[in-house]
């Protein structure tokens, strides 16, 4: 028989402090005592005076109450979990500087230490798995090393960055990992080709029908002599509403999508699927090749966009709007990597340790990396 064993850190396990959840702990191991309240030789008062805190001094103080061999035995059958590191790294007093990189992360310490995830494996899969295990034999209990965490636990861990001079690895097969690492100028090269052609068969489209894009994906080159200065005065329109429009989707996906942290099931495939969009990049924020979107991540995402908006407006200024929605979202892609790592001029400068901070400072603020504009609508700004 195999009990699951979890991580907690001691935040979470003061909160654990009244008589309907009450926890201990004792050498490291974590233990809900709720149901053993009313049944406590000392009374439940005595209990609950030491809630949400450790008891190891306490059950072997003469003074106060020496506990027998046999209380021992019997607290071991409410454990639920062992202490991890409460080190926080994001603080509330720190300040971004023009030249800031983090020292690099001793891998072998951190997972001593935390107890999360090992940075020298990939780093999916643990998630995926993660799991501790007290197994019971006739004579013993032996706690396996594979790590098993809280939700609360997790999303403590994530949002305290590390760092590594070289990418950390999400998956063991090397294909999937090609996948998942992405130069950021693949973003340009990929996305604004589609953005530039989308704008064409919208200029082409305000001034006479085209036939679909499987039919002749070239007409809009071969129909560049149709083009009137009224079709591009209002592709260029409907360009700069899907500007608008992306960054109103930057912010709310950030903050709605990426930062679903206190919605998000306890359960490893929506862990997994946090830890994949965005919970890595908090995890390792200065990694160089996850700083901007894989093209099929992208892809994913904006899908049901585009969509949406070929439903809600003609063909001619849907395409317009999405070229326009592409393009800002280079624009915000290349600088989300040029935030982290380049040295940039006043306005871009102050927008780096403005999204600094929400990776340092707090990532529940500041959700804005092109502007702070939504920030400032909704009421998310952070003060760096």
């Amino acid at each position: 028989m195999s009990k699951r064993i979890r991580v907690f850190d001691e935040e979470e396990l003061s909160t654990r402090n009244t008589s309907s959840s009450c926890w201990v702990s004792r050498n490291g191991k974590v233990y809900d005592v709720t149901k053993f309240l009313p049944d406590h030789p000392g009374g439940e008062d005595l209990l609950l005076k030491w809630a949400g805190q450790d008891i190891g001094n306490v059950m072997a103080d003469k003074v106060e109450h020496e506990h027998s061999d046999a209380a021992y035995d019997m607290l071991d059958e409410y454990v639920i979990g062992k202490l991890g590191s409460t080190d926080s790294i994001v603080k509330e007093d720190w300040e971004a500087t023009d030249d800031f990189h983090p020292d690099d992360t001793d891998e072998a310490k951190d997972l001593e230490k935390y107890q999360f995830l090992d940075l020298r494996k990939p780093l999916l899969r643990q998630v995926w798995e993660a799991n501790f295990r007290l197994v019971s034999t006739s004579s013993s209990m032996r706690l396996q090393s594979e790590p098993c965490y809280s939700k609360a636990y997790y999303l403590r861990q994530i949002h305290q960055p590390r760092h590594l001079s070289e990418s950390a690895r999400l998956f063991g097969n090397d294909f999937l990992e090609m996948a998942t690492r992405t130069k950021w100028f693949v973003v340009p090269m990929f996305w604004l080709p589609i953005a530039i052609y989308l704008y064409l068969r919208a200029v082409i489209q305000f001034t006479t029908p085209l036939p679909p894009f499987t039919s002749d994906p070239t007409l809009p080159l071969s129909a560049l002599s149709q083009i009137s200065s009224d079709a591009i005065a209002k592709t260029t329109l409907c360009f700069f509403l899907g500007n608008i429009i992306w960054t109103i989707l930057e912010y709310t996906l950030h903050r709605f999508l990426f930062h679903i942290d206190n919605y998000l099931p306890d359960t490893p495939a929506f862990l997994t699927l946090h830890f994949l969009l965005h919970g890595v990049h908090h995890y390792l924020p200065m990694d160089r090749l996850r700083l901007v979107m894989p093209p099929t991540l992208f892809a994913a995402l904006e899908w049901p966009f585009t969509r949406l908006a070929y439903i809600l407006f003609p063909t001619a200024i849907a395409n317009g709007i999405i070229s326009g929605s592409f393009a800002f979202y280079v624009l915000y892609d290349c600088m989300h990597y040029a935030l982290h790592h380049t040295q940039l001029p006043t306005y871009l400068k102050e927008m780096k340790k403005y999204h600094l901070g929400h990776h340092y400072k707090n990532y529940e603020l500041g959700f804005g990396v092109t502007s702070k504009f939504w920030d400032y609508v909704f009421n998310t700004v952070l003060v760096v």
